[in-house]
């Protein structure tokens, strides 16, 4: 890159020269103006044009917040907002002065992040990421006595789907094809209907996925989102930064903060009296912040509204794990479209999941990926493009998605390991 400055600079100068050959014809110069050099001396002439072009941006700064994209001023974040800032200045006023304070630690609760508060891994998954990241351990014959055989074996597994069996390597945009399809192969066994790896899409968690979605279904502010409040900002931040409307409905908490098709019903007739197109419904079930598991009849509802009304159904499935409640059960939106009998034809569905939640709560290892139905072949096309402007997702999070969708099986020896690692680590 610096050998490419100093070239075009050289160039210009040289430029420059050719053109001071020239003869032009003599006009007062102005009182301020610079002293142009003798063109014989090619050192001077690029101090000269230095100093012109300093001169130039003299007394303005080249980006402040009245030059930059306002959506960026608009949108707010608050998880990662003013509050969190205000502990991280007191934290470090008790590492500057331990007594200065009534207390003598921050635990940071703004986000879901169990294993800054001393949850553990799940061992086996951890065994096999190791394994995969530094292959020479298959061969040694101490690792056998380290790493517990099904880990050893599930990491070769792995390795022989990544191409090279570099993890060092970038991937398809989607992600490793053999890992999508493993991901596709645990979702048919949790919903009982096909699922395609040519379907999942693998990103950097699930919030990646969602800024893509936002940006292929935003046009202007004159698109909107549907989006639930109370409500994980995620999405009205994503919607602000794309340039849309977010268009709220509002969850009952009388009802254990149901969802009703009433309420959606109002909200989106309302945004279309204002000229608003609403693109999509978001539903976030298991629902964040909120907690409440959406009964089968009920999703069913939101399914034939999203069918009725042309929008995208946006599922954050994310918390999928998450539900301590004996009487609920996740059902995902896709299984219930399919038990519905529509097809890939009839509803544009987009589920999100993630490796942070649920759990595992690996949040740092950045793991995710969507599952993508019922968009023709041409939009497919676009959202392809835009996964590949990434290259693709980080290789460790990309197995550790394919990990959560296949955990080992009950006949398996490490079963008990796995469980008791879960048993260790709660969320």
């Amino acid at each position: 890159m610096r050998r490419f400055l100093t070239d075009r600079a050289r160039r210009a100068v040289a430029a420059s020269l050719r053109g001071a050959t020239r003869p032009a014809a003599p006009s007062p110069a102005p009182a301020a103006a610079l002293s142009r050099p003798s063109p014989s001396a090619p050192s001077a002439m690029a101090a000269y044009m230095a100093r012109a072009m300093s001169t130039s941006a003299a007394g303005t700064p080249p980006v402040s917040l009245d030059t930059i994209n306002p959506k960026v001023l608009e949108f707010k974040y608050a998880v990662r907002g003013e509050i969190v800032t205000h502990a991280q200045n007191l934290e470090q006023e008790l590492h500057k002065n331990p007594e200065s304070l009534p207390f003598d630690e921050i635990l940071y609760c703004n986000i879901g992040n169990p294993h800054s508060l001393g949850q553990q891994p799940v061992t086996f998954f951890r065994e096999v990421l190791s394994l995969c990241d530094h292959p020479a351990l298959l061969d040694k014959s101490e690792t056998h006595a380290l790493y517990s055989s099904d880990a050893i074996e599930r990491a070769w597994q792995i390795l022989e789907k990544i191409p090279g069996r570099a993890t060092g390597a970038y991937s398809h945009s989607q992600g490793v094809k053999g890992l999508r399809d493993e991901i596709a192969a645990g979702i048919a066994a949790r919903d009982g209907f096909h699922a395609s790896g040519d379907n999942i899409f693998l990103t950097d968690g699930a919030s990646p996925a969602v800024h893509m979605m936002m940006q292929l279904l935003i046009r202007s502010e004159k698109d909107g989102i549907l989006c639930p409040l109370p409500q994980y900002p995620l999405y009205s931040a994503s919607i602000a930064l794309h340039g849309g409307s977010f268009v709220p409905y509002f969850l009952d908490e009388e009802t254990g903060w149901g969802l009703e098709v009433d309420e959606l019903k109002k909200q989106v007739d309302e945004a279309r009296s204002k000229g608003i197109t609403v693109r999509a419904l978001v539903v976030i079930n298991p629902g964040n912040p909120t907690g409440q598991v959406l009964a089968e009849e009920n999703q069913k509802k939101i399914v034939e509204f999203c069918k009725n009304e042309g929008l995208v159904l946006l599922a954050d499935e994310v918390y999928q794990e998450n539900i301590y409640v004996e009487d609920k059960q996740f059902h995902s939106f896709k299984k219930i479209a399919r038990s519905m009998g529509y097809t890939d034809d009839d509803l544009p569905l987009v589920s999100f999941q993630s490796v942070s939640k649920g759990y595992y709560g690996e949040c740092g290892k950045r793991g995710g990926y969507m599952e993508v139905t019922g968009f023709n072949a041409d939009v497919r096309e676009q959202i392809y493009k835009v996964a590949s402007v990434n290259l693709c997702s980080n290789i460790s999070g990309q197995i550790l998605s394919s990990l959560i969708m296949n955990p080992p099986k009950v006949s398996i020896s490490c079963m008990e390991l796995f469980q008791s690692g879960i048993v260790m680590a709660p969320i």
